[in-house]
């Protein structure tokens, strides 16, 4: 009586297909799907020779935009916090978003805004440096060609407070960082900035961010011709560091100061139980007095940030606009993304990339088990008529 409760081969066969087909369609061909749809926004080559000898470059060669991703709060688990099927589930996902991503659209050079590591603040050094950074470097991994750089977030190295020389120093010697980094990439300049530095209240690393910021802010106004005194100020900027003659874009993981995320909007925007919440400074925000030297200092073009895992836009009172980028984790959002960036020394275009939603995903899992249930029932049943109708 149990022959006629067995599925045929030919049945098993079709049935072990259909869920290597859900599977392969789930964990491969979905993220190609979702990131096929993506484009790089349109921006002109930079302007006429005229104008590109007047800024000081080279008239002969004006600059094609170069192709940047920008992704944030990755918060790869340690061995604390999380189960590990959740390690590898939103793991795997960010592995292939990346992969599928770089593959695709062939950047010039990604960052990622802070947060690459979730326990980077509490793991030991053979953690860090056995465990950590080969995970990373396997779930990133790209071809030499391409700039591959991150910026420091307050779970790489821990908040203000809990900041020790040795999370430091690990971080930065495996990313190759200093309080503040300058990345110049085909006459485009990134200033990366550990915005957990930025307490402003002269500790070991805030001194040495606040010199480093002031020295930088020199160049920059060195190369803009803006020196100081004709004389004294050519004397001094003869010593300054070369910067291009191109208004920095400032990447931190900490947004600038702003009091909530009441005023932004869209699909990665944060939820309305949320977005009237107040931020504290130096904690969800950079402090007002910190954000205004920045701005001032450096006179960024485009400032982008991360670490509150909601998308925002903010237009600052000095003009400068700010992009606050979502989690590229299902851990932290249902609905991740990747900025997209075209970029030359005079201008900047910008588009949003959103991966698969994890509820889709999870969804599609659900229908397509049932359905293969409901089939293989059906089957049953008639496997069943079928011998009880030799029985009579």
């Amino acid at each position: 009586m149990v022959r006629w409760m067995m599925l045929s081969r030919r049945h098993l066969a079709i049935l072990c297909v259909g869920l290597a087909s859900v599977f392969l369609y789930s964990e491969y061909v979905i993220y190609y799907i979702a990131i096929w749809q993506c484009s790089w926004p349109h921006l002109e080559p930079e302007g006429p020779a005229s104008v590109a000898a007047q800024k000081g470059r080279d008239s002969t060669n004006p600059h094609q935009p170069i192709r940047v991703l920008f992704l944030a709060d990755t918060h790869l688990l340690g061995s604390r916090l999380g189960h590990w099927f959740d390690r590898l589930r939103r793991e795997w996902q960010m592995e292939r978003s990346f992969q599928t991503a770089v593959s695709v659209h062939q950047p010039h050079a990604v960052f990622v805004l802070g947060d690459l590591l979730d326990e980077g603040k509490w793991c030991s050094d053979k953690e860090f440096w056995e465990e950590y950074l080969v995970r990373s470097r396997r779930m990133f991994r790209h071809n030499a060609d391409l700039q591959f750089h991150v910026v420091v977030g307050n779970h790489d190295i821990g908040f203000h407070y809990d900041v020790t020389r040795q999370k430091l120093n690990r971080f930065q010697k495996a990313f190759n960082l200093s309080a503040v980094t300058t990345v110049t990439i085909q006459g485009n300049m990134f200033l990366l900035v550990n915005s957990v530095a930025l307490d402003e209240d002269g500790c070991f690393m805030c001194a040495a961010a606040e010199d480093q910021l002031k020295d930088i802010s020199f160049s920059l106004n060195c190369s803009r011709g803006l020196g100081g005194e004709e004389n004294d100020g050519k004397m001094q900027c003869r010593n300054a560091h070369k910067l291009p003659n191109t208004a920095p874009i400032l990447l931190m993981h900490y947004p600038l100061y702003r009091n909530s995320d009441a005023n932004c909007t869209g699909p990665d925007s944060a939820p309305n139980n949320e977005k009237y919440t107040t931020f504290k400074a130096r904690y969800d925000v950079v402090s007002k007095s910190a954000s205004q030297k920045l701005l001032w200092w450096l006179q960024p073009r485009l400032v982008l940030t991360a670490h509150i895992h909601h998308g925002c836009v903010v237009h600052h009172p000095d003009g400068t606009l700010e992009h606050t980028l979502p989690s590229f984790s299902w851990r932290n959002r249902n609905n991740p993304s990747f900025l997209m960036a075209s970029i030359h020394p005079t201008g900047y275009s910008l588009t949003k990339c959103f991966l698969p939603e994890e509820s889709s995903v999870i969804v599609l899992y659900v229908i397509s088990i049932l359905l293969m249930l409901i089939w293989t029932c059906s089957k049953v049943r008639q496997r069943r008529r079928v011998f009880l109708s030799k029985l009579m």
